[in-house]
């Protein structure tokens, strides 16, 4: 016999679907909260700029760095040519890569946050501080702190030698600090508008050394007048690491990534090695031609 549920059943039952259907529709809201939160992290990670497959690149650089960047009439250098060539193994070459001007009065920092350049090559040191501001990859060199004389000055063989020498100050330059303050090193300075007029003032008597980056050195010696590099020498002294990186924004872990992949083949099948010894060959700085270690690609952290 058919038992008919009486009214008290058949309420129980509706009321029994109400619920699992507003269960079902609040599993669907969760599920598409969920959904729009994992959308929108993704839209801030795809939308960090990257140098990967750019059509186009703008690209800081220095024009004052004899042997590094220097306009004459065009830009060269090795600076330049570096990034040229990374830009070319990115996927960006000719007319689609622009240089623009860099220099000690312009924080890089704030052109490639604000986007006014979507890398740095210019002679750019790996510090701690500019990390937490900027990604680097690379070094694509390590330079080193050096001196620069007369060549008939052979009483300079080390950075101790400087104490009671005139000493080439270049304003915006803490290189001179390095000798005095961190050195501990009792030499004269001598400000000076750049260094080309350092150079000049060394050649000239007016100061006896000038001390900075070796390969910013090294383009002086090529530089020099009187014969290349027969009136000055290096001395050939390191006392410091400047590795030159190449400076990102941050966030951009595909673009070091990819500039860590270019730098390292352009070691490997002999392109830097080769621009080395075009720019800097003559000069008598002893050139290192093997991959520098690199800093990696890790998210820079503001104060650490």
């Amino acid at each position: 016999m058919r038992v008919r549920p009486n009214a008290a059943h058949r309420t129980a039952v509706r009321r029994h679907a109400v619920r699992s259907r507003a269960r079902r529709a609040a599993a669907v809201l969760v599920s598409a909260a969920l959904a729009a939160a994992a959308a929108a992290c993704g839209t801030a990670d795809a939308g960090t700029p990257s140098v990967v497959g750019r059509d186009r690149l703008v690209i800081g650089v220095n024009e004052d760095q004899p042997g590094l960047g220097f306009r004459d009439p065009d830009l060269r250098g090795f600076d330049i040519d570096v990034a040229r060539e990374i830009a070319r193994r990115l996927g960006v070459a000719g007319d689609d890569v622009e240089f623009r001007p860099v220099s000690r009065d312009v924080n890089r920092e704030d052109m490639l946050v604000s986007g006014r350049v979507d890398m740095v090559v210019a002679s750019y040191s790996i510090t701690p501080e500019r990390k937490t501001k900027v990604m680097f990859a690379g070094p694509y060199y390590v330079a080193h702190q050096d001196i620069l004389v007369r060549r008939s000055d052979t009483a300079v063989r080390n950075v101790r030698d400087l104490a009671g020498r005139r000493l080439c100050r270049v304003e915006g330059s803490l290189s001179h600090r390095r000798v005095i303050e961190e050195k501990g090193v009792n030499a004269i300075p001598h400000d000076s508008r750049g260094y080309d007029q350092c150079l000049r003032s060394v050649q000239d008597g007016v100061v006896d050394a000038v001390s900075t980056d070796d390969l910013i050195l090294a383009g002086l010696a090529a530089r020099a007048r009187g014969g290349g590099a027969a009136a000055v020498r290096l001395v050939n002294a390191p006392f410091s690491d400047e590795p030159y990186g190449v400076g990102l924004r941050r966030g951009d872990v595909a673009g070091c990534e990819a500039v860590n992949k270019a730098i390292t083949r352009m070691y490997q099948d002999g392109t830097i090695p080769r621009l080395l010894r075009q720019w800097f060959g003559s000069s008598g700085l002893r050139l290192t031609t093997t991959v520098p270690q690199f800093e990696g690609c890790d998210e820079p952290v503001a104060g650490s």
